[in-house]
């Protein structure tokens, strides 16, 4: 199958896959918008965009990803890719299929909205057959699925273990980072009026 690597647009080169992997560039358009780290000095480095690319799966030590894949009907989840565009809700990259007319406007996910089918499915739930979904391109190893909520995008995750206290964790991290913004710019703000103070 032959494909445009999209950025948002913008196509970035065609390639050819096969089992989703990248066999070749058949074409170069905009290398300016190539993913960071896939053009060497030499040119695109196909092994790279190949990372690069299964970078962007589901990887294969996702708690209950082999049962998932198994309910939707599929072998690996690099597949899962070519079914939703290679859409992420983490950047604007996509495929376009070679001769489609398809826009980025049309499908990509921070707008319109997109199927939970997969995200059931991993986490142990019936799938409907919808492959549409940002879960597709969502890493790590702790269960997770995208919802909309209240027309918010929002990434629903799940802990291991009896504590669960994977997520518990981030949402602390979370707040004591946005504490030390708002402590950091306090302090900014101490210091700025400070210096007017002796200037006066």
């Amino acid at each position: 199958m032959i494909y445009t690597l999209m950025n948002k647009n913008n196509p970035v080169i065609d390639f050819e896959t096969q089992m989703g992997t990248i066999l070749r560039i058949t074409d170069t358009w905009n290398e300016e918008y190539l993913p960071i780290g896939t053009r060497t000095k030499t040119g695109i480095d196909v092994k790279t965009l190949n990372h690069w690319w299964h970078g962007r799966s589901i990887p294969a030590s996702r708690t209950g990803i082999k049962e998932a894949l198994e309910n939707m009907g599929i072998d690996s989840s690099k597949e899962l890719l070519e079914k939703s565009y290679g859409l992420s809700l983490s950047d604007q990259y996509w495929i376009r299929p070679d001769h489609s007319k398809i826009q980025w406007k049309d499908i990509n996910f921070f707008v319109n909205p997109f199927s939970e089918d997969v995200g059931s499915a991993l986490f142990g739930g019936q799938f409907s057959g919808d492959f549409m979904s940002p879960d597709n391109t969502s890493d790590g190893w702790l269960r997770k699925k995208w919802v909309i909520q209240n027309q918010k995008r929002v990434l629903l995750k799940s802990g291991s273990g009896e504590s669960q206290q994977e997520p518990l964790n981030e949402v602390l991290a979370n707040m004591i980072c946005d504490r030390l913004k708002h402590c950091h710019s306090m302090s900014q703000n101490h210091s700025a009026n400070i210096m007017r103070n002796r200037s006066l």
